[in-house]
């Protein structure tokens, strides 16, 4: 790709790698969800999923992901990547998944986000509408959900990185 500089000079550019923008667009969606459903501010990414809508756009993400970073964790849903740290709207990320395609998983995808206090957001949070916890053997989760956003927010204790050994 080609820039022209402010004094018009064509400058190339590295073409970042594909599945970028749509990660950021998932993380922007879900700090808008965090924000207008909770009391807390900013808050920072510490990992973020795209849900693959079919087969193709799961091979071409899975690619992409294969070519820029490692696999640090196999799912049956998909693998999880350590990647190059890149920005989003909530701090810079460096683990991402790709999901197969699930039909009972519509949504772009998810981003999970790091709390100063999990127990204090959690007691204040669950129970209310569009609230969910989870509960895993290495972690517990609190999952938000709101009809008008494409997107699920993740609240991990631990966070996938502590479990996953990554380095913040």
């Amino acid at each position: 790709m080609r820039c022209i500089s402010s004094q018009g000079i064509a400058i190339a550019m590295d073409r970042q790698p594909h599945y970028i923008e749509t990660v950021q667009s998932i993380v922007r969606s879900a700090k808008e969800l965090h924000l207008a459903m909770t009391n807390q501010g900013e808050v920072s990414v510490n990992y973020a999923c795209i849900f693959a809508q079919n087969k193709e756009e799961f091979d071409t993400f899975e690619a992409a992901l294969q070519s820029s970073g490692k696999v640090i964790q196999k799912t049956k849903s998909g693998p999880v990547f350590a990647v190059p740290p890149f920005p989003t709207a909530a701090g810079p990320l460096k683990i991402v998944k790709i999901r197969r395609p699930d039909p009972s998983r519509p949504e772009r995808g998810d981003a999970d986000f790091t709390l100063l206090n999990y127990s204090e957001f959690k007691d204040a949070h669950l129970g209310h509408p569009g609230w969910k916890l989870i509960e895993r053997p290495d972690m517990e989760m609190l999952e938000l959900a709101h009809p008008r956003y494409d997107v699920l927010v993740y609240y991990s204790h631990p966070t996938l990185a502590e479990v996953l050994g990554v380095k913040p």
